[in-house]
């Protein structure tokens, strides 16, 4: 339910505040107080990422003034849209706009009535389905659908970025074209903020319910006959799920950054009627942090629910653990609202350009440090161990990230410009410096900003001084277990020769995670939703896990009682005896 008015209320009415103008108010108006159930439709069946190859088209028609949405076959029925299935009657739909001069205006939004709000019966031209059961996520009605010529008014269109005039010419907002479609696009950038938000909630559930569950479980001791001990005091399970604790926690932090910056610049750009290009002036970073988080935040939350999963044992494996439910609802979040090895290319673009170009234009500042490459590519790890530099700080850190930074910028660049003076074309000389190259780029400047973002909100004067330990410990163990991921990058570039960095890092990480030991229940509480949201039999508030367990299994409708079909696998024929 919730997914649903996400997308119904919360998306639809984002994106035509930041498309429409006001006489889109009534539809507005309707659609946030649930009065209508909408959807947003621009995926189609044959192309998802390559928006601009999407093929449902709105011709004009000054003679009538409407447009002609039209789907010229089944590749191009808009697919995968999220409350068509059954229940939405208006969609936002993304086509091609063709007026009558025979010109090609590129993706434009459109306000599409689907069905009758009365009766949920589609409109004639339409064909409108259900696209079937799903791994995950079945309340919510994905649907597929087609027009056959279909008419809608000319004040439908979305005119906040451009518009067609009654006599069929378009006009613009923009002066170059090629920004229109970024600028309407950029749109969705609260739905992607919105599978931040939702991620980090699910990276921080299978976290609690994985060290809930370890400090409980006990397996094992120091004697033979002696009393066993929790499976946290192990080392080793210490490692595999204390990092996605940590996270959680820094993981939450910047995606309520981010979100606060993207809310402050949209809200920046609808004081006066020019407001989106004030918002393309930073739109750029801002697209690039949200195309790198995005993937940061959601494949963390895939590989704690594994790894979860796999540290609860057989008992994880229960339904009534919650992680089955969480792995399946949460794994489409890698690829709706952009594909997650998609999005990250697009970070790493700009990351790319700022680094060859003369002035770095990082108005939210996260780029700043390619002002001081030169100074921080003649860095080392034997240099900052000279300097006394204590690896336990959020200095080390920091200076590990940007020298990782730069190095991957300087590497990729130069791949790049040595296949374009080969002969390589431009595109495939993109394509083929993703592996070890843009790809790492993308992911190190997302967890650079979330370190950053986390470092920052610990230093605000609300943070409780007995806090701060612990928060601390917070931050090295996430960025030393993502500097440890990066490892084979810094020694290839040269920052560092020999075993001591590699034996600083992990010594480091496996020091914080003993220490995290005594409180990271506490931080896991902290972090919990309440029993009934949690969902988890093994990960209950109060502490009685066997009890909670016995309960489930007992009361399981069935359980106790013999098959309905036991007849079938006892023998029922008489044996002759010889």
């Amino acid at each position: 339910m919730s997914v649903k008015i996400a997308l119904g209320v919360g998306l639809f009415t984002n994106a035509l505040l930041a498309m429409g103008s006001e006489r889109h108010s009534a539809i507005y108006n309707a659609a946030w107080n649930r009065e209508i159930i909408t959807c947003l439709a621009i995926t189609e069946v044959s192309h998802g990422s390559n928006t601009k190859r999407c093929r449902t088209t709105a011709t004009y028609d000054p003679k009538t003034q409407e447009f002609i949405i039209h789907t010229p076959d089944f590749e191009a029925a808009k697919c995968w849209v999220g409350n068509l299935g059954k229940t939405a009657s208006m969609a936002l739909l993304f086509a091609i706009l063709h007026t009558s001069d025979g010109q090609n205006h590129g993706l434009q939004g459109f306000l599409v009535p689907i069905r009758d709000p009365k009766t949920l019966q589609p409109y004639p031209g339409v064909i409108v389905g259900d696209i079937g059961e799903k791994i995950g996520l079945n309340g919510i009605d994905n649907g597929f659908v087609m027009f056959n010529n279909y008419r809608i008014p000319r004040e439908n269109m979305l005119n906040r970025a451009g518009d067609v005039t009654p006599e069929g010419n378009y006009e613009s907002t923009f002066t170059e074209p090629g920004k229109i479609l970024g600028a309407v696009l950029e749109s969705f950038s609260a739905g992607r903020l919105g599978i931040m938000q939702e991620s980090s909630n699910t990276l921080s559930h299978a976290a609690v319910i994985a060290v809930r569950y370890a400090a409980l479980r006990k397996q094992f001791g120091p004697e033979k006959d002696g009393p066993e001990q929790s499976i946290m005091e192990y080392q080793l399970h210490q490692w595999r799920i204390f990092p996605y604790l940590a996270a959680a926690c820094v993981l939450k932090a910047s995606v309520f950054s981010l979100t606060d910056i993207y809310l402050a610049t949209v809200q920046k750009s609808q004081k006066d009627s020019n407001g989106f290009e004030l918002l393309t002036q930073i739109v750029s970073e801002l697209h690039a942090l949200v195309s790198c988080s995005k993937p940061l935040v959601t494949w963390t939350a895939r590989d704690a629910i594994q790894e979860s999963r796999e540290a609860c044992g057989g008992h994880g494996y229960l339904r009534a653990s919650n992680l089955g439910e969480l792995r399946n609802n949460h794994d489409p979040s890698c690829t709706y609202e952009g594909d997650n090895n998609v999005l990250g290319q697009q970070a790493s673009n700009w990351l790319l350009r700022q680094w060859k170009s003369a002035k770095v234009e990082s108005p939210v500042g996260t780029a700043n440090f390619i002002e001081r490459r030169d100074a921080i590519l003649a860095g080392s790890f034997e240099a900052i161990a000279k300097a006394n530099s204590a690896v336990e700080s959020t200095e080390f850190i920091t200076n590990c990230y940007e020298w990782l930074l730069c190095w991957l910028l300087h590497s990729t660049s130069e791949k790049l410009q040595h296949a374009e003076q080969t002969g390589t074309d431009r595109f495939k000389a993109r394509n083929d410096s993703q592996v070890y190259g843009a790809r790492d780029l993308s992911r190190a400047y997302s967890e650079y900003y979330a370190l950053e973002c986390f470092r920052k909100r610990c230093l605000r004067e609300d943070v409780a001084e007995n806090l701060k330990p612990v928060l601390f410990n917070v931050y090295l163990i996430y960025g030393m277990w993502c500097i440890d991921r990066h490892l084979a990058t810094f020694y290839a570039g040269g920052f560092a020769v020999g075993p001591r960095f590699a034996d600083a890092v992990r010594s480091t990480l496996l020091s914080a995670c003993g220490r995290f030991r005594d409180s990271s229940v506490a931080v896991a509480d902290a972090l919990a939703p309440p029993d009934w949201v949690l969902n988890s039999v093994i990960a209950k508030s109060d502490g009685r896990l066997y009890e909670n367990i016995q309960n489930v299994m007992m009361t399981n409708p069935g359980a106790l009682e013999r098959a309905s079909w036991w007849k079938e696998i006892v023998p029922t024929k008489m044996k002759a005896k010889l």
